[in-house]
């Protein structure tokens, strides 16, 4: 599991005293915590645009059979479009990415799930393989990052394959911070 800016991280607050008249300044305190600093994007909206690319951030005209089809084509598991539907519908923040001459086809897709909050994990980060290398990738998780962290959810995680690792990390991911490890149920098979 990667994380972007980890759980154990301190938070530096600001103690800021309010206009009072009463002679204890501690009773009337305002707390301002400071945000981490949002990403800047490596590539604009306009300049996206000007490619023939459109941004998205909503499940509305996203073809779910061509989402499939990009899973399956980047090595995850064909999965039941209406269960695909059920947990787009269950998802926080999405980010898809349609190139002008796929109209309602995703060539970039990234997700996140969470209690909106606190924390949020990435799931789904996805690329057609005919746009892979132009720099798309990038263009979903930072803009997915930017909306997790302008919602004020700084507890970001992701699940990633090793061979993705050295994708994520000049994003702001890192592994194992402090020591924090991620676990996941598995189910053991029965023995026959």
């Amino acid at each position: 599991m990667l994380l972007f800016n980890p759980i154990s991280i301190h938070v530096p607050l600001t103690l800021k005293p309010t206009p009072t008249s009463t002679p204890h300044p501690h009773k009337n305190l305002t707390i301002l915590s400071q945000l981490p600093p949002t990403p800047t994007l490596s590539i604009s909206d306009t300049s996206l645009q000007s490619k023939g690319f459109n941004l998205h951030r909503s499940i509305t005209n996203l073809n779910l059979h061509h989402l499939n089809s990009i899973f399956v084509s980047v090595g995850f598991p064909q999965r039941d479009i209406s269960k695909i539907q059920i947990a787009l519908e269950n998802t926080d923040s999405l980010i898809w990415i349609e190139h002008h001459k796929t109209k309602g086809s995703p060539v970039a897709f990234a997700r996140a799930t969470g209690d909106g909050v606190f924390n949020a994990i990435i799931w789904d980060v996805v690329v057609d393989p005919n746009f892979q290398g132009i720099g798309l990738g990038k263009a979903v998780m930072e803009r997915l990052v930017t909306d997790l962290l302008n919602k004020g959810i700084t507890n970001i995680a992701l699940y990633s394959e090793p061979r993705v690792l050295g994708f994520y990390r000049p994003l702001g991911f890192v592994m194992d911070p402090d020591g924090i490890r991620g676990m996941v149920y598995s189910r053991k098979k029965k023995k026959k």
